[in-house]
C-alpha cells in the first residue's frame, strides 16, 4: 500500500467513524430539550448528511488498496496483523452493504434489520480498524512482503 493510499485509508475511516458516532450519538443518546422536536440534537442532520457524503469516501478506498494490500495479503497467509486484517475483510461488504440498503429500505421492519446491521457491522469495523493499526507491524518469522 502507498503513502498516499494509507492516508487516504486512515482519512476516510476517521470521517466516516466519527460522523456515524456523533450521529448515533445524537439520535439514540441525547434528549431532546423539546419533547415535541423532530430531532434530538439540531446538529443531527448535518451529521447524518455527512456521514452519507463521506461513506463513498471509505468505500472507494477499500476498492483502491483491495487488490495491492487486502487481496495480496490473504493470498499469501502474511501473518503479520492477520486476525484484524481479516476481520476487516470480513466487516467491509456487511457494513457497506447495510449502510446502503439502510438508506433505501421503506419497511419499518426492514429499516430496524438494517440498522442493526449497520451499527453491529460498523462497531465492530472501528475496534478491528483501531486494532489493525496498533498491531505490529511484522513478526520476524515473516516470510512474506
Amino acid at each position: 500500500m502507498t503513502r498516499s493510499q494509507a492516508r487516504f485509508q486512515h482519512l476516510a475511516n476517521l470521517l466516516v467513524g466519527v460522523t456515524g458516532i456523533v450521529y448515533a450519538w445524537m439520535r439514540y443518546v441525547s434528549v431532546p430539550a423539546d419533547p415535541y422536536a423532530v430531532v434530538n440534537h439540531p446538529l443531527q442532520p448535518f451529521f447524518l448528511h455527512a456521514h452519507v457524503l463521506a461513506a463513498p469516501l471509505l468505500i472507494f478506498a477499500g476498492g483502491w488498496i483491495w487488490s495491492d494490500h487486502v487481496w495480496k495479503r490473504v493470498r499469501s497467509r502474511f501473518r503479520a496483523r492477520r486476525p484484524t486484517g481479516l476481520a476487516l475483510f470480513c466487516l467491509f461488504v456487511p457494513m457497506g452493504a447495510s449502510g446502503y440498503l439502510l438508506q433505501t429500505s421503506s419497511s419499518p421492519l426492514w429499516r430496524t434489520v438494517w440498522i442493526w446491521g449497520h451499527v453491529a457491522t460498523s462497531l465492530a469495523w472501528i475496534v478491528a480498524y483501531l486494532a489493525h493499526q496498533l498491531s505490529p507491524r511484522s513478526y520476524s518469522s515473516n516470510s512474506a512482503p
